[in-house]
């Protein structure tokens, strides 16, 4: 998992999140576990992102929400592949909120329509929108 990237994130712009987090005077612990023994992926930095400011906000995500999609140290979040496998992950999961990324609004048309109404969906531009819309701070 690349915490690295997450936290780096976090540190650079938690001021964007929310005046009162303070990186210089807390600490940050984010402890991944491997709870089905498959492995933990390595596209984990917007998931360590979004917790760390849940953390930080002393702020849950809204229950059953999944936000799919990852990003890189200068916040881009690309494109996701198979949108339906992972949305049928979701459903699998018991989600009924997914927050996917913007960039991926055109494959929307390779999720199957019976998929797809299982869902309450919102897009997000960049990492601080997901960690807004995903604890309702918007």
């Amino acid at each position: 998992m690349n915490s690295k990237t997450a936290f780096n994130y976090f540190r650079a712009n938690a001021k964007s999140i929310s005046q009162s987090i303070s990186v210089k005077e807390k600490d940050y612990f984010l402890h991944v576990q491997d709870l089905y023994g498959v492995g933990v992926s390595e596209e984990l930095a917007l998931a360590a992102f979004i917790s760390l400011c849940s953390g930080a906000l002393e702020r849950p995500l809204q229950e059953q929400t999944a936000v799919l999609g990852n990003m890189t140290i200068g916040g881009s979040v690309g494109v996701l592949e198979n949108l339906a496998g992972l949305l049928q992950v979701c459903l699998d999961a018991g989600a009924k909120r997914v927050l996917i990324p913007i960039a991926s609004a055109g494959k929307i048309a390779t999720v199957p329509p019976d998929l797809f109404s299982k869902f309450q969906i919102s897009f997000y531009e960049d990492p601080i929108d997901a960690v807004y819309k995903s604890m309702a701070l918007i």
